[in-house]
């Protein structure tokens, strides 16, 4: 029996679906500008918009006898057609893999379409997913303005689901730290200290630069930048700047790495004693000033330190500024090198002409010289002389009386002096002088004239513990012991003196070197006495006779 052409429709569609919201398969019959046409072998071919069949990039990859799926929005509309969706299709396929992605927590396609507050809007399959800005995976903000977002299909990972409410919320950042995190460990496993690799400066601090190595960062210390010291990364590296650098240490279980970019080239330091030798002469570049001195370069990454004790001849507090000044070129030796701790000694003024070698050339020991009084110190004068060179005068030079203390109080600042150059040590830097010695010493004219055992006569000036000072004449004094005041009864011989009163002595004996003469009244009483019998010895010229009968005669007289 011959079937009718409602029998063979019956029959083609007796195992489809025949309801609305059905998902069922179609053939592409036609595709014109406007519309796809579609045979999903229903009462009807259907006319389906083709921006419907367009992908993530908006081209249409379908040719004619393709098959796709769609849903069935209505099978007759009122007019004998039959109505499909291909969105509608999509969007189902679309919830199942986003529903099995988040399930499985695995990645899925999306494109960016457009910017929305607190972050980005996502098309995954023509489903509306939230991505937010801090989950962008970028270290620029999503909230600036300028930021371009990528436009080309990228893999997201989705973190929050909720189909009734046809929300999804998405992260791209999680997938690039799950690549990063493969890079990194791949990176890790082949770097090898001292390696040599390439990086790009990623970011600058004050204390380094943070180096991309290609899934992971490596820090870049400001020390280890140059051999020559750095005060901030910008002055070599620049954002972005792809650079050689040597790994230094390779941390694996904190994936830290260390890297350095001086290292790559020698350290200028090596070998630097075979280069200089002490008291070498050469130019450098003043680099900076401290209070204590002048950093100079003396090649590049070698510095040397001019201390202001080693500026000027003259002064040892110099302010560095008023000598030189930072980028100056000037001469410099060489006074000390210390390997181990990289330390250069510089000198400034061993190039220039030595005053006080000058001055020791130029003037002898005991010449007079002129000067002008500098400053005052509780020991004595300081005396300026030629090329600002200063000369001590000691309080023990001011006068021969001892009394330099007293004696300081009658000059005065700028006062010009002479004075005599007692001595003169141009490596130490110190000259003596005096004033006192411009005089005649007159204790040495004194003892000269009165020598041990002479009789003086003095004025007592006063009274000490156990002794009479006595002064003798222009400031030279003479002491008297106590038991050299008489031969018996000193206390009493004591308490007749007073201050003022002339005595007769003789010299015991002189200390030239403490400018002491020690005198006696009772050495002067014996020498008188022994005298006094001597010239009666001499009046008698009769017969021999003994002491007895002589100091009968002298003291006792017979009596009628």
């Amino acid at each position: 029996m011959e079937e009718t052409f409602p029998q063979l429709f019956e029959e083609s569609i007796k195992d489809v679906e025949m309801r609305a919201g059905a998902i069922v398969l179609a053939q592409i019959v036609e595709i014109d500008k406007e519309y796809v046409l579609v045979n999903a072998k229903l009462k009807s071919e259907a006319e389906i918009p083709i921006s419907q069949f367009r992908d993530m990039k908006g081209e249409i990859n379908l040719k004619v006898g393709d098959e796709v799926e769609v849903e069935i929005e209505s099978i007759e509309d009122g007019s004998g057609r039959t109505r499909l969706s291909r969105d509608k299709a999509c969007r189902v396929q679309a919830w199942q893999k986003i529903e099995t992605a988040y399930s499985e927590q695995s990645v899925i396609v999306g494109v960016i379409t457009n910017r929305v507050k607190g972050g980005f809007s996502v098309s995954i399959e023509n489903v509306r997913a939230f991505l937010p800005g801090s989950l962008y995976g970028s270290r620029v903000s999503a909230d600036n303005e300028d930021f371009e977002f990528e436009k080309e299909p990228v893999e997201f990972k989705i973190i929050k689901l909720d189909r009734a409410r046809n929300n999804v919320v998405i992260s791209r950042k999680a997938v690039l730290e799950k690549e990063l995190s493969e890079e990194r460990e791949a990176l890790l496993a082949s770097l090898e200290e001292g390696q040599t690799i390439q990086g790009v400066v990623k970011n600058l601090t004050d204390y380094g630069a943070f180096i991309n190595l290609g899934g992971i960062d490596g820090l870049l210390h400001i020390t280890d930048l140059a051999w020559k010291r750095v005060k901030h990364p910008s002055e070599i590296l620049t954002i972005g700047e792809e650079i050689s650098i040597k790994v230094l240490k390779c941390d694996r279980e904190r994936s830290r790495i260390s890297l350095g970019l001086k290292q790559l080239t020698e350290d200028p330091w090596m070998n630097i004693d075979r280069r200089y030798k002490l008291g070498d002469k050469l130019i450098g570049k003043v680099t900076s000033l401290t209070d204590y001195g002048a950093f100079v370069e003396i090649e590049d990454g070698v510095k040397g330190l001019v201390h202001v004790s080693e500026m000027d001849w003259t002064s040892n507090h110099v302010y560095p500024a008023n000598v030189c000044s930072v980028g100056d070129e000037i001469e410099i030796m060489i006074l000390s090198i210390d390997l181990e701790r990289h330390r250069i000694s510089l000198g400034i003024k061993q190039c220039l002409p030595n005053p006080w070698v000058e001055f020791a050339s130029k003037f002898e020991r005991n010449q007079r010289v002129t000067g002008q009084i500098k400053s005052f110190t509780d020991f004595g004068i300081f005396v300026s002389l030629e090329n600002g060179i200063d000369g001590l005068v000691h309080s023990n030079d001011i006068t021969w009386s001892g009394d330099g203390e007293a004696e300081i109080r009658k000059y005065n600042k700028g006062d010009d002096v002479e004075v005599v150059i007692l001595t003169i040590d141009a490596e130490r830097q110190r000259i003596s002088l005096g004033i006192k010695q411009i005089q005649e010493d007159p204790f040495n004219t004194y003892v000269t004239e009165n020598g041990k055992g002479s009789i003086v006569t003095g004025t007592i000036s006063e009274f000490e513990d156990k002794r009479v000072i006595v002064d003798l004449a222009n400031g030279v004094r003479g002491m008297i012991r106590d038991n050299e005041l008489a031969k018996s009864k000193y206390k009493e011989a004591k308490s007749a003196m007073e201050v003022g009163q002339d005595v007769e002595s003789k010299i015991l004996s002189i200390d030239r070197k403490n400018r002491k003469i020690s005198l006696s009244i009772k050495a002067l009483m014996i020498e008188s006495e022994n005298q006094d019998y001597q010239d009666y010895a001499k009046e008698d010229s009769g017969p021999a006779r003994t002491l007895r009968d002589k100091l009968k005669e002298k003291f006792f007289t017979p009596t009628e």
